[in-house]
């Protein structure tokens, strides 16, 4: 392994209290950080920094761990523009929303897939994004869902089985039945690509007791839930998420206090918030101030689809939490960085302190609040992911 120095930090945050002036931030100025291989062997001062293979200056930028990406639906064919063209000038539009993506997706070859996921993963990763998860959901068939899975699993290890995203259109007069093969033969076909397993429990897509049937029947097979909550109604969704311990409850925008006080109160579940869906939507923004507030963990992610939401920005996703969401810059950077590792059960990514691993982003910026203070500016100038440069 080589390693290398990386100095003339301006404001390094490492999310880890210990390796700075304390707070969730954990910052450090003037710092340097020595990558090892693919880990963080070393956090501190620059004046202090020891001696490595190789030294790069980051001329007084500043530095943050790569951002975490929860919650995104990138293995999909052919885009809806016409449906978004429509929304944005008031014109009524009925394709059909996620079915059009569905008959496109199964009429894509894997490789078309692939190129997609691929594109979209190098297109976030520019922008500082270094770990993604990425759902099934627009096949809707057991032989779909399972190669959209076999696809992701070669270029991420986030992959999330959502068979229950809405009832195939082939069981519209059926939804029950569509629930038996979500959680019978689709779910086998499926576990052995997935870690995760998500359903979409809202009005229209899949209600509390279908859900509970989807999830549960994930648990029994390995897969860990996540669920799509609370995003145009108040539902059993997040209360649902806390109770079979959930990794995180996505959306939350329809929330009661009792939703509130169970995310804050459960520890484990994560409050992921997706603002570029309200953004594409013109939808009403969920109320992270509210969560943060009563104490619950919170993660911003892009929920890049190309329905709702079609951006792999997360520089974006932090600019408009903190503009219309109540976050703090800090707070943002924190939800976007730690809360998604939170999100995801991982504690080697989303801070920069030894022993994680080395993914790191250069800003062309002297601190990370560029990224609420310069919206839209491509503010990432150099990553490092495993430990290797990726960008530029």
């Amino acid at each position: 392994m080589t390693s290398t120095v990386v100095t003339n930090i301006s404001t390094l945050v490492t999310n880890d209290p210990a390796c700075g002036e304390g707070g969730a931030l954990g910052l450090v100025h003037d710092a340097a950080v020595v990558l090892d291989g693919d880990r963080v062997a070393w956090v501190g001062p620059a004046a202090e920094a020891p001696a490595a293979d190789s030294a790069h200056d980051a001329e007084g930028r500043a530095a943050l761990p790569g951002f975490v990406d929860s919650h995104s639906h990138l293995l999909f064919g052919g885009d809806r523009t016409a449906e978004f063209n429509a929304r944005m000038s008031g014109r009524p539009y009925t394709a059909g929303g996620i079915r059009t993506t569905v008959a496109a997706t199964r009429e894509a070859t894997d490789d078309e897939l692939g190129r997609n996921l691929a594109r979209y993963l190098a297109e976030a990763r520019r922008q500082g994004t270094t770990t993604m998860e990425t759902k099934s959901g627009y096949g809707l068939t057991p032989g779909q869902e399972s190669r959209a899975l076999r696809v992701a699993a070669a270029h991420t290890d986030e992959v999330t089985y959502m068979g229950a995203h809405i009832v195939a259109p082939e069981y519209a007069e059926d939804p029950a039945a569509y629930v038996d093969l979500v959680t019978g033969p689709m779910l086998d076909a499926c576990a052995p690509y997935a870690r995760w397993i998500d359903v979409f429990c809202e009005k229209g897509a899949f209600d509390g007791d279908q859900a509970r049937a989807v999830l549960t029947a994930g648990q029994a097979k390995g897969l860990v839930p996540r669920i799509h909550a609370n995003q145009l109604s108040h539902g059993p969704g997040v209360r649902l998420a806390v109770e079979l311990g959930a990794a995180s409850a996505d959306h939350c925008t329809h929330l009661t206090d009792a939703d509130v006080d169970a995310l804050a109160q459960a520890g484990g579940t994560v409050a992921t918030l997706l603002p570029g869906c309200e953004f594409s939507t013109r939808a009403v923004y969920p109320d992270a101030r509210r969560l943060l507030d009563a104490g619950a963990t919170v993660a911003l992610s892009t929920d890049c689809n190309p329905g709702s939401s079609f951006t792999s920005s997360m520089p974006f996703c932090v600019a408009v939490a903190v503009r219309e969401m109540g976050m703090t810059p800090d707070e943002a950077v924190w939800s976007a960085t730690a809360g998604g590792a939170r999100a995801l059960r991982r504690d080697d990514i989303g801070r920069i302190s030894p022993g994680a691993r080395a993914d790191l982003v250069l800003l062309d910026a002297p601190s990370h609040v560029h990224l609420a203070y310069r919206p839209g500016v491509p503010l990432a100038s150099r990553v490092w992911h495993h430990g290797r440069p990726v960008h530029p």
